[in-house]
């Protein structure tokens, strides 16, 4: 196995710990760095999160059909492979003010539960995220290697959407 492929999961380690070391040590007073054109950070936060979560319905959707895993779909149109790349980049593109403001303006915080679930959930995915970027480039993986990292990504991001967006709208807080 190459070099590159045993650096990967420490670059992970490396990347969701310094995340979650830097938000702990650097709790946010939680006044908003940015809200683009919505009324609060939260609902930014909120609805920047489900575009990345619909996004990961394209996501699985085009993967399986790369796969051979989709029913009913025999032969597989060569622009999946581009729509399954950009899908990526968008849905990724995506979190990234939504991490930046839990980061800089919240912190990493362990009450209640859901919120630590959160918290932790949040630095896996970049984590997982950037063990798998780096894996795209390792030849000689093992054929289950991607998926399973793709996997992980999706159902960390799901993870992160649920205990964050999904609870917002559905808990009656006001932005």
């Amino acid at each position: 196995m190459a070099l590159g492929a045993r650096g990967g999961p420490a670059a992970g380690v490396a990347v969701a710990g310094a995340l979650g070391a830097y938000a702990d040590a650097h709790p946010g007073d939680g006044a908003p760095l940015l809200t683009l054109w919505f009324s609060s950070m939260i609902e930014m936060k909120s609805w920047l999160a489900t575009g990345a979560a619909a996004l990961l319905v394209v996501q699985l959707g085009s993967a399986l059909a790369m796969y051979g895993r989709l029913p009913g779909v025999r032969r597989v149109p060569g622009w999946v492979g581009m729509l399954h790349r950009w899908s990526g980049v968008a849905a990724f593109g995506l979190t990234l003010p939504v991490a930046f403001a839990c980061v800089w303006s919240i912190g990493f915080e362990d009450e209640p539960g859901r919120v630590l679930v959160h918290s932790v959930a949040g630095c896996l995915f970049y984590g997982v995220f950037t063990v798998k970027m780096l894996a795209l480039r390792v030849r000689g993986l093992p054929a289950w290697v991607l998926p399973v990292l793709g996997g992980l990504v999706l159902a960390l991001l799901a993870l992160v959407w649920s205990t964050s967006a999904l609870w917002f709208f559905t808990s009656g807080v006001s932005s």
